[in-house]
């Protein structure tokens, strides 16, 4: 019988038991708060409806990896999570602030948003500077199909602008890590399971407070070699050379060469395009998230030079 593994990633307030060695170590009165290990994460599983011949296992869990919003295995089979401490906690939601509204669809650039929150929220500022954003690694030393050791590839991601860590990819010796407003390539050059080079390939993803989760992500590797990723509507104003792309109200897919040149808008009028996939043919896909307010959700094909009509509504410029 032919089985097919699954693996679980255990994240948010899902804790088991982990055997992996930690670097860091935290309390429940420190913001980064990482729940210890439990049974929780095996108990779950013994819930789930699996189909014929397909077998759920735990890989790994808290406290080896937590919050979980993007992953991605090299291949050297090590597992890259990109780790968010930041919701509520330094990324907002227009929605818990309706009082920005009209202020945030103004915005065009990450500098004006990021005025907007030293006019409106200045008081509260330092506090979220204890929360990063991050890139956890895990190995599985002894090929059993369990990770166990863990490091914090790369943290630090604390500033104002800073958004949702939404996305990791392993190219080589190369991890590509999406963080609004940037995209990273990080490093690891002695082996020691933590980033010592980091770059910023690209500046000034997320115009728009907007809403959680319209972020910087879904990183992959293209049939021509070059990068691509996807923005949602908190729009873009990057600077590259002598050429500036300007979509502050829309969410667009976008590629470039692997050392970030030569940047393209592939396909724009997006609302929230989340991952991005090819297919045998080599033809490009997204899903396209849908809106609360009742918009169905949409798989697109992406086309090189096209548009799907989505733009955020903003006052300053009806």
């Amino acid at each position: 019988m032919r089985h097919t593994h699954a693996i679980l990633l255990a994240c948010a307030a899902t804790a088991v038991a982990g055997r992996a060695q930690h670097d860091t170590a935290r309390g429940k009165d420190q913001p980064m708060f990482v729940a210890p290990a439990s049974s929780e994460g095996r108990d779950q599983i013994q819930q789930f409806k699996l189909a014929k011949d397909l077998v759920c296992d735990l890989v790994a869990a808290e406290p080896d990896l937590c919050n979980v919003v993007a992953f991605h295995i090299d291949a050297k089979g090590r597992l890259f999570v990109a780790e968010t401490f930041r919701i509520n906690d330094g990324v907002f939601d227009t929605r818990s602030y309706m009082q920005w509204k009209d202020e945030d669809l103004a915005l065009r650039t990450v500098p004006e948003r990021v005025a907007k929150y030293h006019k409106h929220i200045a008081k509260d500022l330092p506090k979220y500077a204890g929360y990063s954003e991050r890139v956890r690694l895990l190995v599985d030393t002894n090929r059993d199909g369990v990770y166990d050791r863990s490091t914090v590839f790369a943290d630090g991601f604390t500033d104002l602008a800073d958004g949702i860590a939404s996305g990791v990819l392993a190219v080589g010796e190369d991890v590509y890590f999406t963080n609004i407003p940037k995209l990273w390539r990080l490093r690891d050059r002695n082996g020691d399971g933590v980033a010592d080079e980091r770059t910023v390939l690209h500046d000034g993803y997320g115009v728009h407070t907007s809403l959680i989760g319209h972020d910087l992500h879904g990183l992959c590797l293209g049939p021509d070699r070059r990068l691509y990723f996807s923005i949602g509507d908190r729009g873009l104003h990057v600077v590259q050379g002598e050429r500036t792309f300007d979509l502050p109200h829309e969410g667009a897919v976008l590629r470039c060469e692997l050392d970030g040149s030569q940047l393209e808008v592939v396909h724009r009028g997006l609302r929230n395009p989340q991952e991005l996939a090819f297919d045998h043919f080599g033809d490009l896909f997204t899903g396209d998230n849908n809106s609360d307010g009742g918009d169905r959700a949409r798989f697109v094909q992406i086309l090189l030079g096209a548009g799907s009509g989505w733009r955020i509504t903003c006052r300053a410029h009806l």
